[in-house]
């Protein structure tokens, strides 16, 4: 695609890297197929090379962002389909950054807009607010259907509410500054990131992880002073928010690895590990920080390539489930880990079965199921529809956020890879099989 800045817009390196983008660009169309946005509303500007161009448009012309722009900009998932299959190689998700980075810098939101998106940003990047937010969204909960009835803005807020759980789920004793020590002889030493979400979520996805990789002579340690690693308000335009999220953890991880030394960072929320495994790019400007992040990056591991590089214990706890593996956007396209989760559920005693459209995205998309419920809820039901199709016992995945997205379309119990590889090899039935009376009944845990 051909590019007209001038030098003086050149020299900045934010704009110099989006024209290398946008010039990869050959405008082929194959992105089309793939796009969820573009599968589902079937507009050229609901597509990638249709968002390329108004990012083009705007950063050429040196153009405050217009509503048509936040419009498209804002419907794109970040889902990374388009990536995968470009054969040219587009870096599409630094560009989409960017567009979004000038949006929150040119364009003034309407004002519910922008109070849905600063408590946002508030909220879900801490534990303890966000366990707050959601005692107060399980009372609101009842009042969903009343807000979804008035429409506009007040859509969101049902949207919110109606992804709120039943229930909370117990506190876990793991927290950071903590050392989970191996059974058996040391064979090697690993930061798990916390997260922010998924501990007040669904807390046993952590705990499993844990548990599994002491079992295999792995020590487990919660690093002190990390935290949210910045892909919520990343996603959301807010880059010097995300900056900040990520200089702390380089600084918690860092002091591990100068310290006892770490073999890698493990990472269960595949959402945070393509935004961790990208620390390296997000700060190449900052000299201070530009080293270390880059060697926090390269330690990144999503669970599942740790433990396919490490060898997985024999199964204990043979089940023969079948499994639907839902690939999360962020795991397949965002990382390319692909054959290792299914291999290792494999290897662990699980039948393993393929969804159909698998490339597609379930809707979540961090927060994007708030901001954009409709879309969101087309596409959910979508991925449902599609998995019911192979029959599972159990849906299998890597990222919280696809969890709560999938599980609210479907009473097919929704189980993240680390619980059933844990229960697998030695550890309890996941909370989500265990209540489930057909399925109640299969083996608990050996130890």
């Amino acid at each position: 695609m051909q590019t007209n800045f001038t030098e003086a817009q050149l020299a900045d390196p934010r704009t110099a890297e989006a024209n290398r983008i946008i010039r990869s660009c050959v405008h082929c169309g194959f992105c089309l197929a793939t796009c969820p946005t573009y599968v589902e509303l079937g507009n050229e500007l609901d597509s990638p090379r249709g968002r390329i161009y108004l990012i083009k448009e705007m950063l050429e012309k040196d153009r405050p962002a217009s509503k048509e722009i936040v419009t498209h900009i804002d419907r794109c998932l970040s889902c990374l389909a388009c990536v995968t299959t470009c054969p040219s190689g587009v870096d599409y998700m630094h560009l989409i950054d960017q567009g979004r980075a000038r949006i929150e810098e040119t364009y003034r939101r309407p004002w519910p807009d922008r109070l849905m998106r600063t408590a946002l940003g508030a909220i879900l990047p801490y534990p303890g607010g966000f366990r707050a937010a959601l005692a107060a969204g399980l009372f609101a909960r009842p009042l969903a259907p009343i807000l979804r009835g008035i429409g506009g803005p007040f859509r969101r807020l049902a949207a919110m509410l109606e992804l709120t759980p039943s229930r909370f789920a117990e506190r876990s004793p793991a927290r950071p500054g903590m050392v989970f020590s191996p059974q058996g002889e040391r064979r090697g030493r690993v930061a798990l990131l916390t997260g922010c979400a998924q501990p007040v979520l669904a807390p046993s996805i952590n705990e499993a992880t844990i548990r599994l990789l002491n079992r295999m002579g792995i020590e487990v340690v919660l690093a002190a002073g990390e935290g949210c690693c910045g892909a919520i308000v990343h996603h959301m335009g807010q880059a010097e928010p995300a900056l900040g999220f990520a200089r702390a953890n380089i600084d918690a991880w860092m002091r591990e690895i100068e310290g006892e030394g770490l073999d890698a960072i493990i990472i269960t929320a595949s959402g945070c590990g393509t935004t961790i495994k990208d620390y390296g790019h997000m700060l190449q400007h900052d000299t201070e920080y530009r080293e270390r992040a880059a060697k926090v990056a390269g330690l990144a591991r999503d669970l599942t390539e740790y433990l396919h590089e490490v060898g997985l214990p024999e199964p204990v706890n043979p089940t023969g489930l079948t499994v639907a593996y839902h690939s999360a956007c962020s795991m397949q396209h965002g990382q390319r880990v692909t054959f290792q989760p299914k291999l290792l559920l494999e290897r662990a005693g699980f039948g393993v079965r393929d969804v159909p459209e698998g490339h597609l995205c379930c809707g979540s998309a961090g927060t994007y199921n708030i901001l954009q419920p409709e879309i969101a809820t087309r596409l959910r039901d979508r991925k449902v529809a599609n998995i019911a199709r192979v029959a599972p016992d159990v849906i299998a995945t890597g990222n919280i956020g696809c969890m709560a997205q999938i599980a609210a379309g479907t009473d097919i119990p929704v189980v993240h890879t680390a619980e059933l590889i844990d229960w697998a090899t030695g550890g309890p039935a996941p909370e989500a099989i265990a209540g489930t009376p057909e399925l109640g009944r299969l083996p608990q845990a050996a130890e």
